[in-house]
């Protein structure tokens, strides 16, 4: 049988399953809301559960807090293949971030069935838990719990309440000292994980091509810089005679953007918070935290954009008497997909006829973590506009059901392989 042969899309399924999981979100936020440890994330939760046990997939929790869905290869000692997202979303997100890769890899498993199609392996889709950022500055919980790369001390992280974030799991119905002991993958072992994705971004689009294959995904390092000036009367004293920390962070929120625009071929650079104390609208700011990140695929911009921006923030704030300290963070290192993978991708898309181009991922994604127990790899679909994160976020289910085939496609053939590189 051809890798290609009795896979046929079933019309309107994709588009009813993303239309189920957009009805469940948090009415009290604009767009699409669904954040981790939310009531509409449970609710989508046992959402998802249901879909995977209809399309026939064996479903579980496991231990750190993803579904798991599990189709029965006829060698269940072999090494199993992996692919999923996750369903929970950003405030004020959108339908298809980390959904089409949940709910892509619930179709390929009905496809799989229908056709008769039986793997070798085990194939387990899996809905990450929390891969979005959150109040606790610590991103794709579930898969990094799998890697083993969640930590007790990462428990003890506290929201801006105070509350610890295993005490979230708690009151979540999860065990957290479960999300230290890497769940499943402590009994088998894994042969490949594929994750489909909408893009995220324009290059597809702006190319007209339907599938990019991913060749890295970002690293993406964080900053924490807190500025501390003198509070003051905001109408007494002289504008020569201040020390506002507000000035020297605005000063530091353009260094950003200026570090960003000056990279070579892949960089980002992005303010996204400024808190500031005290807020009485009469008072010249004394103390302002900015957060910011720096995101790229090339590690030595990287590296060196992170030294240039620290100096540039340091010596505006000094213009402005203001003192300044940095706290750094890597939330995850620049990631490259596998080599083998990549090349069976791009194989699958044009056995179905499918225009492909290689693109870099500037989102991370739960595949940055299972790169750390297996050969990994991405496809992309495009994303309208290239917006996400957003209520406008968009993709056509026609482009879905196209990469779910490619999908379809790269599995067969990784179930038939030995050994992935």
């Amino acid at each position: 049988m051809s890798d290609t042969a009795n896979t046929p899309a079933v019309d309107g399924r994709l588009d009813a399953d993303i239309r189920d999981l957009a009805a469940v979100r948090d009415p009290d936020h604009s767009g699409w809301t669904r954040e981790v440890f939310s009531e509409p994330y449970r609710e989508s939760r046992e959402l998802i559960a249901a879909k995977m046990r209809a399309a026939g997939l064996d479903v579980s929790t496991d231990g750190a807090g993803n579904i798991v869905g599990v189709l029965h290869g006829s060698r269940p000692s072999a090494p199993a293949l992996v692919t999923g997202s996750h369903t929970d979303t950003v405030s004020g997100g959108g339908r298809f971030d980390g959904t089409v890769g949940v709910l892509g890899g619930i179709e390929l498993a009905r496809r799989l069935r229908e056709s008769g199609t039986r793997l070798t392996r085990d194939l387990v889709v899996v809905d990450f838990l929390g891969e979005e950022s959150n109040d606790y500055g610590l991103s794709c919980l579930g898969s990094r719990a799998l890697a083993g790369e969640l930590t007790a001390s990462d428990l003890d992280r506290r929201d801006v309440d105070g509350v610890r974030l295993g005490d979230r799991y708690a009151g979540f119905g999860l065990d957290p000292s479960r999300a230290l002991q890497a769940g499943w993958l402590r009994s088998r072992k894994l042969h490949a994980y594929v994750e489909l994705h909408v893009e995220q971004g324009p290059v597809l689009e702006t190319k007209g091509i339907p599938i990019g294959v991913v060749t890295a995904i970002t690293g993406i390092e964080r900053l924490l810089a807190t500025f501390v000036g003198r509070p003051d009367h905001a109408g007494a004293r002289p504008m020569n005679d201040r020390r506002d920390a507000m000035a020297a962070a605005a000063h530091a929120v353009l260094d950003v953007q200026r570090t960003g625009c000056g990279a070579p071929v892949h960089g980002v650079a992005t303010t996204t918070r400024l808190t500031s104390s005290p807020t009485s609208p009469n008072v010249v700011p004394g103390r302002v935290q900015m957060r910011a990140e720096m995101r790229s695929v090339d590690a030595d911009w990287l590296s060196g954009a992170r030294r240039r921006l620290a100096e540039d923030i340091l010596n505006h704030a000094r213009g402005e008497g203001v003192d300044v300290t940095f706290e750094w963070s890597t939330d995850n290192e620049i990631t490259e997909t596998s080599a083998a993978v990549h090349d069976i991708v791009a194989r699958s898309a044009d056995e179905n006829g499918l225009p492909w181009t290689p693109v870099p991922s500037g989102a991370t994604h739960d595949a940055v973590h299972l790169a750390r127990l297996c050969p990994m790899g991405m496809i992309f679909v495009p994303s309208l506009g290239g917006r996400s994160h957003c209520p406008e976020e968009w993709t056509d289910t026609a482009e879905i059901e196209a990469g779910v085939q490619v999908l379809t496609t790269t599995v067969r053939k990784l179930d038939r392989l030995d050994g992935v590189a």
